[in-house]
């Protein structure tokens, strides 16, 4: 090795910004010198590990060295000794000679006969290449052993040349910790573009999100639940029909826990491509696809200490959910088109308003991927079983269009919430805002009008609906149960549990026939 060369290289490895491009100016800038075999540099991998070891299947102590860039000359010039995997690839600290430079930090010169030591696994590799000489550096960067470059020479290394390899290792380890600065820089840019960019679009959405309004008992019972889950970080599973406010219920469990600082990253999973889940949820390296220009971060990353709310999540497709499963499991993923692992720490909330038992049953939904996200169970009533929140609902909606649109508050009478009241709200919560929003625009001076055709409350004076075949609609099952129920309760004497309740009577659960009661606006009484 000529020192004078150094100088060079050294300006070589300066105009690289990334850790594999430093390398490789480092190894090539060496292997070009005068008598140089094989150049190499291994490196104490940082989290989530080495792409060459999980390839093979393994998993390397953390304290292992692992062979990142590797370049030389043979005997006929050509070059060659690019590969880094194969036997030498890792290195314990303080095994063989490489691992006691890293473990001591103490530097290391053989200058002449290396083939000639004891404790050399390659002797006929290095008499056949010539080897006279080997150097290893320790690369030291603020008091931390980043790792070790080797050099094989078929010169006699000498004192000066030994000094100049030290300090061209200093620099190179200054040149690996400033690209990995560099690196994580640009990483924290690309995600805070995405996080900006994704935050917009949702702050409005946030804002119009306010409290919970309502004081239903099925309603208190899911706000206790989300008070219970909130500070953990359990997954959550929210159910319940389209409308009915599961986003609300997220962002409650986010606001509630101790990650309200972190971002809360919706998507909706109905709404993404089959061929872009991966990418939506994972992100992607440039190149790894047609249109891929630049490095992506994906919903998770972008999640990272946050919450991530999966909406509609019976929509992902079968051959990516045990990819999802994974990183519920190990918080860990590879983004499209890379090899490298990353680790993330996000919550799930996901959601939906499908019978996800049904499609395990039938082979759509994987059944370990839902028993990792139903650890804790939310079932959201749809707003038919609390007409007691229809009013209070009302009213909030009407107020906040109202104040968005820039018209007066206009009264609202008592008739126009019983008519509300009797609507069977099949869009639930999302309807009856709009049905709200609709009825603000159409207002003009005087007390506002709903735009909606109620059903009538009064059951028992509308005929039966009976469809073709002798099968009756979903609304002429509820009257009929309502009914059944009300003469139960008539017949013991508004009595729901004990020997003589209502409950005995029917032959169900006393809480599962207080619930029903509930739900359909009927009242009984405990004893």
């Amino acid at each position: 090795m000529n020192p004078a060369t150094l100088p060079g290289v050294m300006v070589a490895v300066a105009s690289q910004r990334t850790v594999p491009d430093v390398l490789r100016a480092l190894v090539d800038g060496l292997a070009g010198c005068p008598n140089t075999v094989l150049a190499r540099v291994w490196l104490l991998e940082r989290p989530p590990g080495c792409a060459v070891c999980r390839q093979a299947g393994e998993e390397p102590d953390p304290r292992s060295m692992h062979l990142v860039a590797s370049s030389g000359r043979r005997n006929d010039g050509a070059p060659d000794y690019h590969a880094v995997d194969g036997r030498f690839h890792r290195f314990m600290l303080g095994e063989r000679k490489i691992g006691e430079v890293a473990l001591s930090g103490q530097a290391l010169l053989i200058p002449g006969d290396v083939a000639g030591e004891q404790w050399v696994a390659e002797r006929a590799w290095m008499a056949e290449q010539r080897v006279q000489s080997l150097a290893a550096q320790p690369l030291v960067f603020r008091g931390e052993t980043l790792g070790v470059l080797a050099l094989f020479d078929r010169g006699r290394l000498d004192a000066r040349a030994f000094e100049w390899l030290r300090v061209f290792a200093d620099y190179a380890a200054v040149s690996i910790a400033n690209a990995r600065a560099l690196e994580e820089v640009e990483q924290l840019k690309a995600r805070l573009e995405e996080e900006n960019v994704y935050l917009r679009g949702e702050v409005s959405t946030a804002l119009q999100m306010g409290t919970f309004v309502g004081g239903s008992p099925a309603l208190l019972r899911v706000l206790r639940q989300v008070d219970l889950v909130a500070p953990t970080d359990a997954t959550v599973l929210v159910m319940g029909e389209s409308g009915t406010g599961k986003e609300l219920i997220a962002r409650a469990i986010h606001d509630r826990s101790g990650r309200r600082q972190r971002a809360f990253i919706k998507v909706n999973c109905a709404a993404v491509p089959e061929g872009l889940f991966e990418s939506e949820f994972f992100g992607h390296v440039r190149g790894a696809f047609t249109g891929a220009l630049k490095d992506r971060p994906g919903r998770f990353e972008l999640a990272d200490g946050g919450t991530l709310f999966l909406d509609e999540i019976g929509d992902v497709p079968l051959s990516l959910q045990t990819k999802l499963l994974r990183v519920l499991q190990d918080q860990e993923f590879e983004r499209v088109g890379d090899t490298r692992p990353r680790r993330v720490d996000a919550r799930v909330v996901a959601a939906t308003n499908r019978d996800l038992r049904a499609d395990v049953e039938s082979g759509r939904f994987r059944q370990d991927l839902f028993y990792r996200l139903c650890v804790f169970p939310i079932e959201l009533p749809p707003l038919r079983e609390r007409p007691e929140d229809i009013a209070p609902l009302a009213l909030h909606f009407v107020e906040l269009a109202a104040r968005r649109l820039g018209r007066p508050l206009p009264r609202v009478p008592q008739r126009a919430l019983d008519e509300l009241a009797r609507h069977d709200w099949p869009g639930n919560v999302r309807e009856l805002q709009h049905v709200c929003e609709r009825a603000v625009i159409l207002s003009q001076d005087g007390p506002i009008r709903f735009p909606v055709q109620p059903a009538p409350r009064d059951d028992r004076a509308s005929a039966p609906v009976v469809v073709e075949g002798g099968v009756r609609s979903r609304a002429d099952l509820r009257r009929l149960e309502r009914d059944n129920l009300a003469a139960a309760l008539q017949r013991c004497e508004g009595r729901i549990y004990g020997p003589r309740g209502a409950a005995a009577l029917l032959g169900m659960k006393p809480t599962t026939l207080a619930s029903r009661l509930r739900a359909l606006g009927l009242r009984g009484r405990r004893a």
